[in-house]
């Protein structure tokens, strides 16, 4: 499985996929990855499960666009 997952930070949210969400969510936490050491603390929003490697991928990119933003806002964000 692939995970793309959204991250609540202290200025905003990270969109990242994984395919070991919680190794991923422990480099995350103790600020091993360069995009959110910065922006710590940081909590899981929301992800999604995807067998596909590539869909998962597209998925994400998508996230990360305009529209994928506002999808998120729309939808997840309160």
């Amino acid at each position: 499985m692939y995970y793309v997952y959204s991250l609540k930070c202290k200025d905003g949210f990270y969109v990242g996929c994984t395919d070991d969400l919680k190794d991923r969510m422990t480099r995350h936490e103790k600020g091993h990855v360069p995009a959110t050491k910065d922006r710590l603390p940081i909590k899981l929003d929301f992800y999604f499960a995807i067998p596909d490697k590539y869909k998962a991928f597209e998925f994400e990119k998508y996230l990360k666009s305009g529209s994928g933003r506002a999808f998120i806002k729309k939808r997840f964000l309160n």
